[in-house]
């Protein structure tokens, strides 16, 4: 769905390293809806026509860049929500002016006029998931994902095979605006900073949630979608997936780092999840998007056996955080395939094939095959033996 969205100059930038060099001046805006105007007495510079992504994004029509021969779309996030974060019914200006303390405010939004009066869209203060308020982005998340983001290689999408949606900026909102929405709270105020991540992604197609289309319930026009007319395309597809989500199962080794005092470093996740905070690539490549929840932890123990238990706990956890998503939408793919094109194979021969050809090059996973099952041999960025482990993918 379109939405036509209000530019303004934003009070401060905050840019990644890789995009330094790059003039990206959408980049470097705010983009609030009509709605938001009642906030703040500055007239916006122009308009941009977005489309509604997510409950508080929204993501460009046309492609922005080409890396690595993936086409990446604008996307900008903390643009408002629709819907009251205690209850699943939609804002209307009544309960925004109940919750304000200043007449002016009030006055201006009961008399406004929005374009999208249907379902009109508000920043909040509320103090929703820690550092994030309600329906916008709080700096502490966002410079959380730009950490993440700063972790990737040179191509800015990739973390030792981790594929990533990249942050490019940070966009602080203006003081005297965010004075005036941190009034719309319900039970707790948000007191830090907030702005809008400016962020690439290559679509906005989910694994389950949060978006129009998903390969859960919409595996047949995503076939469509993303041109996906014969076998060879879709076994192509199958293997970008795997290659990508085994990546996802195994981010904590592929971050790994020595902290030289006993300790080792990596990223987990934190409230993100896989069927709702990833999207697809034409591909059939996962990218995570929601980088917020991408968070470094530090693993210890009382000797070094202790320490080698409690990592091996850390990549077993992390494998199961999200085996049964992935295993989910891989079946929903295969199963289109077999449906369009025919070519059925036995369903663990065609998994370990997948596997095999999507790990070849793999910089942390290889495989094991016994008689009785298939093995993933899970080592680490840091190349250290015994902080590895073999977890059974596959029983015959």
């Amino acid at each position: 769905m379109p939405i036509n969205l209000n530019v303004y100059d934003g009070a401060a930038t905050i840019t990644n390293e890789y995009f330094k060099r790059f003039p990206m001046p959408d980049f470097e805006r705010i983009y609030l809806p009509d709605s938001l105007r009642s906030f703040s007495d500055v007239d916006p510079i122009g308009t941009k026509e977005l489309l509604i992504d997510d409950n508080r994004s929204a993501v460009g029509r046309q492609p922005y860049m080409t890396i690595d021969g993936t086409d990446f779309y604008f996307s900008v996030k903390g643009i408002g929500s629709t819907t009251s974060p205690f209850s699943r019914q939609l804002f209307k200006k009544e309960e925004i002016c109940w919750l304000l303390k200043t007449g002016a405010t009030k006055e201006r939004i009961m008399n406004a006029k929005e374009k999208e009066m249907t379902f009109p869209r508000y920043l909040t203060g509320e103090l929703w998931s820690r550092g994030c308020p309600y329906g916008s982005q709080g700096l502490e998340f966002a410079s959380i994902a730009m950490k993440a983001t700063e972790m990737s290689d040179a191509s800015t999408t990739s973390i030792h095979g981790f594929r990533i949606a990249p942050l490019v900026k940070i966009v602080k909102l203006p003081e005297a605006l965010q004075n005036e929405v941190t009034q719309v709270y319900w039970y707790r105020r948000f007191k830090q900073e907030m702005v809008q991540e400016m962020r690439l992604i290559p679509s906005n197609i989910r694994i389950y949630f949060h978006s129009d289309w998903t390969i859960g319930d919409d595996t047949g026009d995503l076939f469509d979608f993303f041109r996906i007319n014969n076998n060879d395309k879709a076994m192509g597809f199958l293997e970008n997936f795997v290659k990508s989500g085994i990546a996802i199962l195994t981010l904590f080794v592929r971050s790994l780092r020595d902290n030289g005092n006993g300790t080792y470093s990596g990223l987990d996740f934190y409230d993100v999840w896989l069927d709702k905070d990833a999207v697809l690539a034409p591909d059939g490549t996962i990218f995570w998007a929601d980088l917020e929840g991408l968070q470094m932890i530090v693993i210890g123990g009382r000797d070094r056996a202790d320490l080698e238990f409690n990592i091996e706990e850390k990549m077993e956890h992390q494998i199961y955080r999200s085996l049964y998503e992935f295993m989910y939408a891989y079946e929903q793919i295969e199963r289109e395939r077999v449906r369009r094109f025919g070519h059925i194979t036995d369903r663990k021969t065609q998994f370990e094939y997948l596997l095999k050809d999507a790990l070849k090059e793999d910089e942390v996973v290889d495989l094991h095959r016994s008689q009785d099952s298939l093995e993933l041999v899970i080592g680490n960025i840091l190349g250290e033996e015994r902080l590895s482990k073999r977890f059974t993918i596959l029983d015959w």
